[in-house]
């Protein structure tokens, strides 16, 4: 399928581009201008084995972008979403700070903790089934959070998912129809669905994971999900829906303008998240969107409103679809990024957040590489000897560097983490109990070789490997959960008493400072 001829040379040689530069099984994008589609393309197989070819009709999981969805059928439906506030209770039972309202769940500023994480901790394995009847009762555990509602932002799935259960309750419907009635049907998205069942997706599209060099092997999920993910839709659907934003983009009462308002934190301070969509630039232009990861499959979804643009890519691969989407929105806007900058010396280095997790920084020729959250940050030089990135400032003083996490509301003070490339595993073998999960950790050193495991509602998770980064700082790797992409390294922290070690705390960006004590 080819552009139309108001697309511009840009934006086709950056639509042929796709392929080569996001190599796998299969993959579509288009694009929306004025309100009418001026692109779309489908390459590649859905399936490699019985060839069923990727077209503009092939459904396609889109994750997280499913949370959108679940805010607009929130405002749809209940005119004071604080209405719900009090029943949030019920879901967090044995929660002992102040509870998030309904608004911090749209907005992931309830400071929960994500249950996708913690999955990890209750020793899931990323290939088993996870049901439905699983969610609610790991959510359920919860004590504590990052921070107190409306302070922060922090990801969270168990949000939406606590959302859908709300909806369903007040709506006494399931949450597919409430969507296809309010979203689905006026949009035209003709073929959008809910597959929850991760096991079956629709239309005998297969998801693979792998690369070029080790080949493509399709993926395994068998997850329940839904308000946090759940929705599957085709390209067509999604370039339906991107008209349909612009063609309600002066309704003041349309749903897309109410979940695309400027909202603040608790302090006033602006936030580039809420309702379900991410709010930041591309090309110097303010733009909402999401992206979406599921084991296999990934996808982003772009608006600019000034101008009256839209952009659509998804893969059944695991492929950057946020850079995708990026350089087909560039390229429409006839943008080219200037060249980077050097980085100033002395940057290289690792040190602990006050959050409790490790920060490296590694600088090369293209930019700095922060790592903290998730994956890793690409930084640019910024005035004043800093290190930026859309979100993200990183600067330093006599006192060592301070990360300003613009969209979490957060600045953290670095403490610096001399490197260390061996340690005593031995000295950490045993099991650790969590009062906060009711979860255990097993660590077993042998022959150098140190690995943990955890244990919990899920059943006993498989051994990860363990490396020391610093004194009394170790990493956990996790490649591979329910949830994709995997929450990254968990920062290992050694906690002692008279030199004897009495316990840890372990997190990743996604859920932070849990304790465990020696058993």
């Amino acid at each position: 399928m080819t552009t139309t001829t108001s697309a511009g040379a840009a934006l086709e040689a950056a639509l042929d581009a796709l392929p080569l530069r996001h190599p796998g099984p299969g993959g579509v994008a288009g694009i929306v201008r004025d309100g009418r589609v001026i692109a779309r393309r489908a390459w590649g197989h859905a399936d490699l084995d019985s060839a069923l070819p990727m077209t503009a009709g092939t459904p396609l999981p889109v994750c997280s972008i499913t949370k959108q969805f679940t805010c607009m059928a929130l405002l749809a439906t209940v005119a004071d979403p604080a209405r719900l506030d009090g029943r949030i209770a019920a879901f967090l039972p044995r929660f002992t700070g102040p509870l998030p309202a309904v608004r911090h769940l749209c907005d992931n500023q309830s400071g929960l903790r994500d249950y996708w994480a913690l999955t990890v901790l209750q020793g899931g394995r990323a290939e088993q089934v996870f049901a439905r009847e699983d969610a609610l009762p790991l959510i359920a555990r919860m004590r504590t959070g990052h921070f107190a509602p409306g302070t922060g932002y922090s990801y969270s799935n168990g949000n939406y998912r606590i959302l859908a259960e709300l909806i369903e309750a007040e709506t006494a419907s399931p949450l597919e129809d409430v969507v296809r009635r309010h979203v689905w049907a006026p949009a035209g998205m003709a073929t959008a669905a809910m597959t929850a069942d991760t096991r079956i997706p629709a239309g005998g599209v297969t998801g693979y994971e792998g690369n070029d060099a080790t080949g493509w092997l399709p993926a395994v999920n068998a997850i329940w999900w839904s308000g946090d993910a759940g929705m599957s839709a085709s390209l067509d659907d999604m370039l339906a829906y991107e008209c349909w934003i612009d063609a309600t983009r002066d309704d003041a009462g349309g749903l897309y303008p109410r979940i695309s308002v400027h909202n603040s934190f608790a302090d006033g301070q602006p936030a580039s998240y809420g309702y379900g969509l991410a709010r930041r630039q591309v090309a110097g232009l303010a733009v909402t969107g999401h992206g979406s990861a599921l084991r296999g499959f990934r996808a982003h979804r772009l608006h600019a409103a000034d101008a009256r643009l839209s952009v659509v890519v998804m893969f059944n691969h695991d492929a950057n679809a946020r850079a995708a989407a990026d350089a087909l929105m560039e390229a429409a806007l006839g943008h080219a990024a200037p060249p980077p900058a050097p980085v100033p010396e002395g940057w290289d280095g690792q040190w602990i957040a006050p959050d409790g997790l490790l920060v490296r920084i590694e600088t090369g020729k293209t930019g700095a590489t922060l790592h903290h959250a998730t994956g890793a940050e690409v930084l640019q030089p910024g005035p004043e000897d800093s290190l930026i990135a859309p979100g993200i400032a990183v600067t330093r003083d006599a006192e060592g560097p301070v990360l300003r996490r613009i969209t979490d509301n957060s600045t953290l003070r670095l403490q610096p983490l001399p490197r260390v490339e061996t340690g005593d595993g031995a000295e950490l073998a045993g099991r650790y109990f969590s009062d906060e999960l009711d979860a255990g950790l097993e660590i077993e050193a042998r022959d150098g070789a140190t690995h943990a495991r955890f244990s919990g509602l899920l059943g006993t998770g498989r051994w990860e490997r363990m490396a020391p980064v610093g004194r009394d700082t170790w990493i956990v790797a996790t490649r591979r959960s329910m949830d994709a992409p995997a929450p990254g390294d968990w920062t290992l922290r050694v906690h002692r008493s008279d030199g004897a070690v009495t316990g840890l705390t372990l997190g990743c960006w996604l859920a932070r400072g849990i304790g465990y004590r020696r058993a």
